[in-house]
């Protein structure tokens, strides 16, 4: 088996999204969950491609465009059956924050051994934000709160 040390050249991996609405993809990284825009590519005025960064996670997003004059079209949703996993410090201090900005998530919940807060973005794509955690496996935060 390989170790990181044989491949110094290799430093990171991130999700490449194409999505069927820049402008809403965005806004929703953004203002959202508090992605930040660190690179991109703009023509004529109009976003075309970006890379966003959150912590040490890192995705890019770009539009789907028509190819041979045929527009894209999707037996379902863009994003259907793709799940990225960030893992937090706390995943409830994120869920918290994202309650704030009146993002839509699952109550956190234990799942091998991680508290874990899912939610869709608007392509589709699931998003789960884990944080390590000793308390039994199931337990949702509601249940902690009460006893």
């Amino acid at each position: 088996m390989n170790s990181p040390a044989d491949h110094p050249n290799i430093r990171e991996v991130a999700p490449f999204f194409l999505v069927s609405e820049m402008e809403r993809s965005v806004k929703f990284y953004t203002e959202g969950l508090g992605f930040a825009i660190k690179h991109k590519w703009v023509v004529d005025g109009k976003l075309q491609w970006c890379w966003m960064e959150l912590g040490g996670a890192s995705m890019m997003l770009q539009e789907f465009k028509p190819h041979n004059n045929r527009t894209w079209s999707s037996l379902g949703k863009v994003g259907e059956g793709v799940s990225l996993c960030f893992i937090c410090k706390d995943a409830i201090a994120y869920y918290h924050e994202l309650k704030s900005r009146g993002i839509a998530s699952t109550e956190p919940q234990v799942g091998n051994s991680m508290w874990e807060v899912s939610l869709t973005d608007p392509d589709g794509y699931n998003l789960i934000f884990e944080s390590s955690t000793d308390v039994p496996e199931e337990t949702k935060l509601s249940e902690l709160k009460s006893a």
